[in-house]
């Protein structure tokens, strides 16, 4: 570590808290940055997709800069605060959560890059446990953030570091967009299939009363069957690695993991999870245990309907009118068409091979993250001179 520099966070940075709102200026608006992207990410994603209704005053206050740092101020066990999320260009008219606190750069000695790895080590993560004050929650204080100090390198070898360790990165997103890409070809072949219904053979197909010869509408709750209990997880039983990884209702694919075998779901076929309160729906190719409250499991029990041809239904179902309530009594009450056999066969065939790419694609992002992760401390330590 030659020429490797001790600095206070508050000789580099300055602290602003974020913007609070009640909850009906939010869905339209101007871009914000949430609590959970903050939370889930090392830097801001190029686009925000969320929205707030956000006065010109309040833009500029509240304004997300190059360089600008992200830091969850509040949560519920002190190991999740002190998540950090930094921002690698301007975002015109974009606004912050109320929930995390921004460090806006008062110089140019660090890389934005770089101090975007430095504050994700678990070592120094550690050290927000020990400034964290707990009531019902954990919370930190602007002079403990400040006080906080980070190890420097001059800048030339900060965007080496910054350089080996983006290489997972670029990886990762580009794995992310093709994730994208293949999940909207699935969508757009049952499109093709069962709302235009260009299905294979529909030109020697009979329609009648709009539903091809043989096919039939049945409502989702008829079509699904019964998944066997196990242990559900709750959220302050998430770990950050074990034997079995946990999914629940929440945007990231998987929340965490748990060792605990009891709650293993492993049914030998893919899974659907819906999320009761926020509508979200994913399909699962691997064990996996049940998270949180509001996590809902879903198999077929049609053979006329593979998990495959369900989901990429059920993905199409609009519940966005209910706003918040429980789901899935509205979605059980919704109605998709279902095919004849063989139809339902070709599908799952095309669409089953659509899933298993992803699920390949979702491994490599996996292994990706654990190589940048093992290689973080030893690039921030000096134990691998570059």
């Amino acid at each position: 570590m030659k020429n490797w520099e001790s600095v206070k966070l508050g000789d580099l940075y300055e602290v602003h808290n974020g913007l609070s709102k009640g909850g009906k200026f939010f869905g339209s608006g101007y871009p914000f940055l949430t609590f959970s992207t903050v939370f889930n990410n090392y830097f801001l994603p190029e686009e925000l997709t969320d929205f707030v209704q956000s006065t010109e005053k309040e833009r500029e206050s509240y304004s997300i800069l190059r360089g600008d740092v992200f830091v969850t101020r509040t949560s519920e066990t002190s190991d999740e605060l002190g998540m950090s999320c930094v921002a690698l260009k301007d975002y015109p008219n974009a606004t912050y959560n109320g929930f995390t606190k921004r460090m806006r750069p008062i110089t140019d000695r660090v890389l934005p890059e770089y101090i975007g790895y430095y504050m994700r080590m678990p070592s120094f993560r550690g050290e927000f446990q020990a400034f964290s004050t707990m009531t019902t929650r954990a919370s930190l204080k602007n002079e403990d953030l400040l006080s906080l100090e980070v190890k420097l390198p001059e800048i030339g070898e900060q965007k080496k570091i910054a350089g080996i360790l983006s290489a997972y990165d670029a990886l990762i997103l580009n794995n992310q967009k093709q994730i994208k890409l293949l999940e909207e070809a699935a969508q757009r072949l049952y499109k093709e299939w069962f709302v235009d219904l260009r299905f294979p053979g529909h030109e020697n197909t009979e329609i009648l009363d709009g539903i091809p010869a043989g096919w039939r509408i049945e409502e989702v709750g008829k079509l699904i069957g019964k998944v066997p209990r196990t242990t559900q997880i709750m959220t302050a039983n998430y770990h950050k690695s074990g034997k079995i990884p946990i999914i629940d209702q929440s945007k990231t694919f998987i929340a965490g993991y748990t060792d605990d075998e009891t709650a293993l779901v492993d049914l030998g076929e893919p899974v659907i999870v819906f999320g009761d309160h926020t509508r979200i729906l994913k399909y699962i190719q691997f064990p996996f245990a049940k998270g949180a409250d509001g996590t809902q499991l879903i198999v077929s029990a049609n053979k006329n309907m593979p998990q495959s041809l369900l989901y990429c239904g059920l993905v199409n179902i609009d519940l966005s009118n209910y706003h918040y309530a429980r789901h899935f009594k509205y979605l059980k009450a919704e109605s998709l068409l279902v095919p004849i056999i063989d139809i339902a066969k070709q599908f799952d065939e095309y669409a089953g091979d659509l899933f298993k790419r992803i699920q390949v694609l979702r491994d490599e992002i996996s292994s990706a993250t654990e190589a940048r992760d093992r290689l973080l401390p030893k690039l921030m330590s000096g134990e691998i001179e570059l």
